[in-house]
């Protein structure tokens, strides 16, 4: 293995491959600042230009922006609370509030510290289990993903002891937008009022930017001001704070580094998933979990370790059998095709050399897009001194036209405004708005997967406890039920 990485490295580190390397890192950090971008549409306008392409030149610039994407998502995540890509939402839970309170260099701190840091730990992990690839992947059938999507959706629906019934109606309602559209088992229209544009379902960057950006931005312009509340106390100056306590807090790093590449591997989750649970496994264990969404570092490094780690993660199913395990990865495997390679376990032995070298260049990635992330913090941070009145408009904007940029359909448009709206009707009512849409994207594949084990099983329900797989996923739902109930019976109990 050491003898192909070094090989791999050498290919890459030539210049002309560098350049192709930096091209790629410089357009997945403007494609991931623009809310509704992100990766999946740079990779996307890729295709076409790699034909023609060395196999490595290829590489390194997919490689380049899928390794660049997350932190340019997470910096407007942070100074906006307009997440430029999907799994960038959860930064804004804590990364947006420490913006408010004038710490905005300190969560971009943050950010360039423990991506890479989740970035190098996944490319560890990946290396490690690609010999058992294939095993990995297997464990997960229709009985395991419903159970995943349920354990997900409980995890973050009872996440907030304080708000749990308003944490259950949101959850209620993203499970009831989950269910509009075609039916994907047994056939048939739901919910579309006569809507051919609902046929597909709800779209998932039209909503987060709506319930997110668009939010946060209506109440900025009713409000007035600036997203930094006290200007005075603005620090363009905390980088080095962040980098602190990124490495100060290393349990975190790893805990969401192994979420992200764990998530990542199974097919049809995707990085959002990922970087949600990271977010709320990491505020379950901690000591005062009603302290986050107010500002805690914690929240910004537990998600943004699982977002890149979860690149690592989502190769493996992409390369061992052609199922990709994102939709960049979607994406990636028309490239994989395109330059004559056919994904499945001969590509670990006609092709190892090249996939090691992506390996790399996902590596390089992140660290440089990391660094340009540092050297550009002071100006980026100043975003947070530009009244709102100025702000708003400009983002809106940008966020519309980078959600009709996606499929050039104007109901996206409408959508996202009408979730605009909504998400600021939770956050003036203080309903959580993370139940809502973790159970708008984990929807689908819990009632995919329910209803195939149910085919398989033949109505059966001890099809759910066919595996250890299954039984794990079972205890760990039984568990999280726990750990959010019995505090508040006891503390009904001792106060009767």
């Amino acid at each position: 293995m050491i003898e192909l990485l070094g090989q791999a490295a050498t290919d890459l580190l030539s210049l002309q491959t560098i350049l192709f390397l930096f091209l790629g890192v410089i357009v997945g950090l403007v494609f991931g600042v623009i809310p509704g971008l992100g990766g999946t549409t740079a990779l996307a306008l890729l295709l076409p230009l790699t034909f023609g392409m060395q196999v490595i030149d290829a590489f390194a610039m997919a490689g380049g922006i899928m390794g660049a994407v997350a932190m340019g998502g997470s910096i407007s995540a942070i100074l906006l609370n307009a997440p430029g890509t999907a799994p960038s939402a959860a930064t804004c839970l804590d990364g947006y509030p420490l913006a408010q309170q004038g710490r905005a260099a300190e969560a971009i701190g943050a950010v360039a510290t423990a991506s890479p840091l989740g970035g190098l730990f996944g490319v560890l992990t990946l290396l490690l289990v690609l010999p058992l690839a294939r095993e990995i992947v297997l464990l997960f059938g229709p009985p395991e993903f419903f159970l995943l999507a349920v354990f997900g959706i409980v995890t973050v629906a009872m996440s907030d002891s304080q708000n749990l019934l308003r944490g259950l109606i949101a959850a209620g309602v993203g499970l009831m937008l989950a269910f509009v559209g075609y039916d994907d088992v047994h056939g048939g229209v739901r919910f579309t009022f006569g809507s051919n544009y609902l046929w597909d379902g709800i779209p998932l960057i039209p909503s987060l930017v709506g319930l997110f950006g668009m939010a946060e931005m209506i109440g900025l312009s009713i409000k007035g001001g600036t997203v930094a509340a006290d200007t005075a106390a603005v620090r363009l100056d905390g980088v080095v704070s962040g980098v602190r306590a990124t490495l100060r807090h290393w349990k975190v790093v790893i805990r969401g580094s192994l979420t992200g590449t764990l998530i990542g591997a199974i097919p049809g989750v995707g990085g959002t998933v990922a970087t949600f649970i990271a977010y709320s496994t990491t505020k379950k264990a901690d000591r005062d979990p009603d302290s986050f969404g107010t500002g805690r570092i914690e929240g910004v490094v537990a998600p943004e370790s699982a977002n890149n780690a979860k690149d690592s993660g989502a190769l493996l199913p992409t390369l061992a059998f052609g199922i990709p395990g994102s939709a960049e990865m979607a994406v990636f495997l028309g490239i994989l095709v395109l330059h004559g390679m056919q994904p499945g376990p001969a590509m670990f032995v006609d092709h190892v050399q090249d996939i090691y070298g992506l390996i790399l260049a996902l590596t390089f990635a992140a660290v440089l897009a990391s660094l340009i992330g540092l050297l550009t913090v002071r100006w980026l941070a100043a975003i947070t001194l530009v009244k709102g009145q100025i702000l708003a408009p400009v983002v809106i904007a940008v966020s519309l036209v980078g959600v009709y940029a996606i499929n050039l359909r104007p109901g996206d448009i409408v959508l996202a405004a009408i979730l605009g709206v909504l998400g600021h009707l939770m956050i003036r009512f203080d309903f959580p708005r993370l139940p809502l849409v973790i159970a708008l994207i984990l929807g689908e594949t819990a009632e995919r997967g329910f209803q195939q084990s149910m085919m398989i099983g033949q109505g059966d329900w001890r099809i759910f406890l066919h595996s250890p797989t299954s039984i794990t996923m079972l205890l760990l739902i039984i568990m999280s039920l726990s750990w959010s109930i019995v505090p508040i019976l006891r503390k009904r109990m001792t106060s009767s």
